[in-house]
């Protein structure tokens, strides 16, 4: 892969990639005046600044006088594809969450950027969210980031699905994928030509070229600040774009799973299918998964194994005439997946009856 800096990333596009017909290119409009004005009006009153050492307040309290002129530097970024390297630039500040605080693993991190790249970031989202919805590009299969979706619409579909299957006599295979930090590991180029096979006009991509390289962030502790290194993947934490654009990324991956079905909540991953028997499951899945580790090496992410498992459906008369109720499923790496009994999937411990036994005992257990 080579990378022209004034130019567009020149890649190869992944195998698997693959877009509905979208017959209109995507360019951004200008952005009306009186829309900054309200977005800038939308900041919280914090005190708490980005690397421009600027608080949201002030904006907002200043909306009024100076929602002009960063109309013009938006519009001017938007046009331009340039964005300025200091609004790619996130302060990262540890928080200490419990226990022994000279312990790294006790801290979280919260990523602060400047809130004028953010105002930025919120024109862009919102075009671009846009354009998406009206061609209907996005997946049915996310239910992550999207309007009238959530973690509660994703549990009803896979669990209508499980439930059709056990009044259907069959039983069903899951195997529920765990990426590891998926949105940290995201290739830039590979993301570039997603967007610009998704209708992204050459122009319009620049500045999303701009986005994504340069990204830079420093560790600032105690009134002291690291050097500032460079983020060389992943969609920036706390941004706006973020999500959508990691949307974007993994949007193909359901184009794989000819054979069963996917749901998709952000990187929250299962995939399924029902059959009469055993034998048929695990043929199934493991076909499947195969193809998913073929997707995920060609768009270069990481899956962990470990924390990868299946999980067999069925109506409790059904499993119990099973010998050994488990799913045979390979990885690429010759080991095998384990198949668990009980599963907190989007905050839901599932069991292969969906009797919801253990979630209610872990409810009841905190009573």
């Amino acid at each position: 892969m080579t990378c022209n800096q004034r130019g567009l990333m020149q890649v190869r596009p992944p195998p698997t990639v693959q877009s509905p017909c979208i017959r209109q290119e995507f360019s951004f409009r200008p952005v009306p005046v009186s829309v900054v004005t309200k977005l800038l009006r939308k900041q919280k009153m914090k005190y708490q600044s980005g690397p421009d050492q600027i608080p949201a307040m002030l904006l907002k309290i200043s909306a009024p006088a100076i929602a002009n002129p960063v109309a013009t530097l938006i519009n001017e970024s938007l046009a331009t594809g340039y964005i300025p390297k200091l609004w790619k630039t996130a302060r990262v500040v540890p928080i200490h969450k419990s226990g022994d605080s000279t312990l790294v693993s006790n801290y979280r991190l919260i990523s602060l950027l400047p809130v004028m790249s953010k105002v930025l970031e919120k024109c862009a989202y919102i075009q671009l969210r846009d354009y998406y919805q009206y061609w209907n590009y996005l997946t049915p299969d996310q239910s992550g980031f999207r309007p009238n979706h959530s973690t509660t619409t994703a549990l009803l579909k896979v669990c209508n699905d499980i439930q059709a299957g056990m009044e259907q006599g069959n039983l069903t295979g899951a195997i529920f994928l765990d990426f590891a930090k998926a949105f940290d590991t995201v290739d830039h180029g590979i993301l570039l030509e997603k967007l610009k096979n998704s209708g992204i006009g050459d122009r319009t991509l620049t500045w999303f070229q701009s986005y994504v390289f340069d990204q830079s962030q420093y560790v600032s502790i105690s009134g002291s600040s690291s050097l500032s290194l460079p983020v060389t993947c992943g969609v920036p934490q706390g941004s706006i774009l973020g999500p959508l654009l990691f949307t974007i990324f993994i949007n193909d991956l359901p184009n794989v799973c000819k054979a069963s079905t996917i749901h998709m909540y952000a990187d929250d991953t299962v995939i399924y299918t029902r059959k009469p028997n055993l034998l048929q499951l695990e043929a199934v899945l493991q076909e499947q998964f195969t193809e998913i580790e073929k997707w995920i090496k060609n768009n270069k992410l990481f899956l962990n194994t470990d924390k990868t498992v299946t999980m067999l459906f069925g109506t409790a008369p059904k499993l119990h005439k099973l010998q050994n109720p488990h799913l045979c499923v390979g990885t690429k790496s010759n080991g095998m997946l384990t198949t668990v009994a009980s599963l907190k999937y989007l905050g839901m411990w599932l069991d292969p009856n969906l009797s919801f036994g253990p979630h209610i005992e872990k409810l009841s257990s905190k009573l």
